[in-house]
């Protein structure tokens, strides 16, 4: 058998290593590894029924679940399969080949543009407890998200902002999406994180932020209101009471967002 093992196969088995790594951190990001680890052991146990053993009438009623099965998967992982197809249909690729033909000075230019007025916006907002709930983009597309809001095509402005989460605006419950250094929505309505492990003192911002990260790869800002204080939520890491040179580390990409930092 290993005589016919070459490299085709190493790259086989690699690539399900690989398959298998990521569908298991989706998984733990998502809350539902124990529902993965079910499935699992359903499968070892069909196998070990039906494949190995050979006990007929066994293996014939879990053939019976087994053929229904992708349904099945469907059904409990609709949310991570949809991710999943969101990430694979996102612009990543395109960006990167936009970098390709720009020179790296415009790149680094065009990239940084939002960070300042963004950084000022908040700290202005967290010094009057005003709450605030912004998504810059990343490399997954996020036009689902900006059509459930109003959309703009306005250049980022640390007034514009702070007008708009001003407490009478009625744009000021909903999210803004920041997008290619435009804020290209905002009152945007995002996913809420159902995760128990949320300390219970944070609200519905920083749920939503939460649940923002967790379903796409963009870096989500949270200002509370009550406490006036600034947290970062990116790839379902939550990072709380930040200040303004650690908020523009992260947004430049000098530093990561870890779990209560």
């Amino acid at each position: 058998m290993w005589m016919n093992f070459g490299i085709k196969d190493l790259i086989d088995v690699l690539l399900v290593a690989f398959f298998l790594y990521q569908t298991y951190k989706l998984m733990k990001s998502s809350g539902t590894l124990g529902i993965f680890s079910g499935v699992v052991s359903f499968v070892v146990v069909w196998i070990l029924m039906s494949q190995i053993l050979e006990m007929r009438l066994m293996g014939a009623i879990l053939d019976k679940f087994i053929s229904v099965g992708f349904v099945v998967l469907i059904v409990l992982f609709q949310d991570e399969i949809r991710r999943f197809l969101l990430a694979l249909g996102s612009h990543k690729g395109w960006k990167f080949l936009a970098k390709l033909f720009s020179t790296r000075e415009d790149a680094g230019e065009k990239e940084g543009k939002y960070i300042a007025p963004v950084v000022l916006s908040c700290m202005n907002m967290a010094r009057k407890k005003t709450g605030a709930l912004i998504v810059v983009e990343r490399d997954m597309d996020l036009a689902l998200y900006e059509h459930t809001g109003e959309m703009f095509n306005a250049d980022v402005n640390a007034r514009l902002i702070e007008n708009i989460f001003f407490k009478n605006s009625p744009l000021h419950d909903g999210a803004m999406i920041i997008s290619d250094n435009k804020i290209r929505a905002a009152g945007c309505i995002l996913p809420v994180a159902q995760n128990a492990n949320i300390p219970k003192e944070l609200g519905l911002r920083h749920r939503s932020g939460l649940g923002m990260s967790m379903e796409t790869d963009a870096m989500v800002i949270i200002v509370s209101e009550e406490r006036g204080r600034i947290s970062v939520a990116h790839l379902g890491n939550l990072c709380v009471n930040v200040s303004a040179e650690e908020l523009q580390q992260i947004l430049s990409g000098e530093r990561e967002v870890t779990n209560f930092c």
